[in-house]
């Protein structure tokens, strides 16, 4: 499966869109809520198919406006109930069997600002050229088709974001072929770092340019501009939304460079390993950066960039010792304090810069990323 996304131009209709968003987020409510008075009156949640039926059900008697919506939408919107249930029940056996997951709570009834996506899968829609056609609208949009998409189609998900632009996402089956770049032998191990972004294990460093800090001013100028605003008029509403914007336009820097820095790395070397990081207990620590840093994301994309032309992607356990154990010998300095950025084995008289060593451990305890 491969996913590709396309912008919608601005055009009069296109408002129509959100319409059709705000009435799915009605059915929505509505299924959450149904969810919540058949566990109170069975002690249980009701299974999808019993959720399908009872939608046609309604269809008929109270709701029968939901006639005029895509009927394949309105179940992506329970099967979307139906999987974060399920994911919700299978944490508490993973809890009860003494795993540490990531916590993961019960679907919650979204605000009607944050459902911003509807999902259509074998009909309800049709696509000529860069225009597609919905169906339950008997309304077309034009987006911008920078790029071809290969296979058959199997889904198509409208989204909306936080600026109010929209935007086309085609998953395809049966793409073409993954590229290949030449060989190069190079392998490399990649240390994650507050100074230093990256560190490899041949000395190359690499330093973030830390967009959010850079645009520090001008984030701060909007949150200002819109604190003035009275609450809910038209002026809070565009501060609000030149926020968005400003907030966006960070994130596509950030994703550029990213996507920009993983496809050097794939050039350079056929294997690359990184390590597995706790970000979430980091962010309690260092904060905003890390989260400007965002290794996070980084490492999804090289993810992608390595299955997309052929290399292999390594990664180190979180509890894998990387630091601290000498690069030569094996020996594990306990003495080493995060202040030491070079130190020399005890043992074998090497001296090490601290995150060179790490990269080094990283790449030899490294195992195929799953």
């Amino acid at each position: 499966m491969k996913t590709e996304k396309y912008e919608f131009y601005h055009q009069s209709n296109i408002i129509q869109i959100g319409n059709l968003l705000d009435d799915l987020h009605g059915v929505h409510v509505h299924l959450l809520l149904l969810q919540r008075r058949y566990y109170r009156m069975y002690s249980k949640y009701a299974a999808f198919g019993r959720i399908c039926a009872h939608i046609t059900k309604l269809k008929q008697r109270t709701k029968p406006h939901w006639k005029h919506l895509p009927s394949q939408v309105i179940q992506q919107v329970a099967q979307r109930i139906h999987l974060g249930y399920e994911k919700f029940f299978d944490y508490l056996d993973d809890k009860k069997k003494g795993l540490s997951p990531r916590k993961v709570g019960k679907p919650q009834i979204k605000p009607k600002h944050k459902y911003n996506s509807l999902t259509f899968t074998q009909a309800g829609y049709e696509i000529e050229g860069n225009r597609i056609h919905i169906k339950c609208l008997k309304k077309s949009f034009t987006f911008w088709k920078h790029r071809e998409w290969t296979g058959t189609i199997k889904t198509v998900t409208l989204k909306r974001d936080t600026v109010g632009d929209y935007h086309l996402y085609l998953s395809c089956e049966g793409s073409e072929s993954t590229e290949k770049l030449s060989l190069t032998s190079n392998a490399a191990g990649a240390d994650f770092g507050m100074k230093t972004f990256l560190t490899l294990s041949d000395g190359i460093e690499i330093v973030s340019p830390e967009f959010f800090k850079q645009s520090l001013n001008e984030i701060r100028s909007a949150n200002k501009a819109l604190s003035r605003k009275q609450y809910l008029s038209n002026g809070w509403f565009r501060a609000k939304r030149h926020l968005a914007r400003v907030n966006k336009d960070i994130a596509n820097k950030r994703r550029d460079w990213f996507f920009k820095l993983a496809l050097r790395l794939v050039r350079r070397y056929d294997t690359i390993a990184i390590e597995s990081l706790n970000l979430e207990g980091m962010k309690r620590l260092w904060g905003r950066k890390v989260s400007d840093l965002a290794f996070g994301e980084f490492s999804l994309i090289l993810q992608w960039m390595c299955a997309k032309y052929g290399k292999t992607l390594l990664k180190a356990g979180r509890w894998e010792a990387t630091t601290k154990p000498c690069s030569e010998c094996g020996y594990h300095n306990e003495k080493l304090t995060l202040s030491d950025r070079h130190w020399t084995c005890p043992d074998c008289d090497s001296h090490h810069d601290r995150d060179i060593n790490a990269a080094i451990n990283i790449l030899r305890v490294g195992v195929p990323w799953t």
